[in-house]
């Protein structure tokens, strides 16, 4: 009788361990999903963001450029139209990054770093352990307590 109740105990002890394996796994995959959703969703903010900058900028450039243009040749200094310069460069930046392909470029070069020059990403003191954040958190609550 022993030997049954055991064995009972064993097999319950196995489907337990099981149910939460898949339990943890589950919780992972879920985490996992909602990073990459918070993460797509920052990303169409950023380039949302691009998009409405451009706007405003480019009515910006375009009335400077009409105007710095008009004032060389009315005065006939072409010194005038050197600011348009620098201004087409913020207005081909802002234009690619919300309707180009500076993205996806950005993210060629990123995944050539993780590949290439993994050794520039590591953390100064390696990784952080549990043990480095209970040794953080006990001299931070010591402090807490003495004052």
């Amino acid at each position: 009788m022993g030997s049954v109740f055991s064995k009972s105990m064993s097999e319950n002890m196995k489907s337990q361990q099981e149910f939460m394996l898949m339990n943890a796994r589950l919780q992972l995959e879920r985490q996992l999903i909602m990073q990459n959703e918070m993460r797509e969703r920052q990303m169409a903010m950023q380039i949302a963001w691009s998009r409405e900058f451009l706007k405003y900028f480019g009515t910006f450039f375009g009335i400077t450029a009409v105007s710095l243009t008009a004032g060389a040749i009315k005065r006939k200094k072409p010194a005038f139209i050197l600011p348009i310069i620098p201004l087409s460069f913020i207005f081909t930046y802002q234009y690619d990054l919300g309707y180009g392909t500076l993205l996806q470029r950005m993210k060629g070069e990123a995944e050539n770093i993780l590949e290439t020059e993994n050794s520039k990403l590591q953390l100064p003191k390696g990784m952080i352990t549990f043990e480095s954040l209970e040794k953080a958190r006990r001299e931070q609550s010591k402090f807490f307590i003495d004052k």
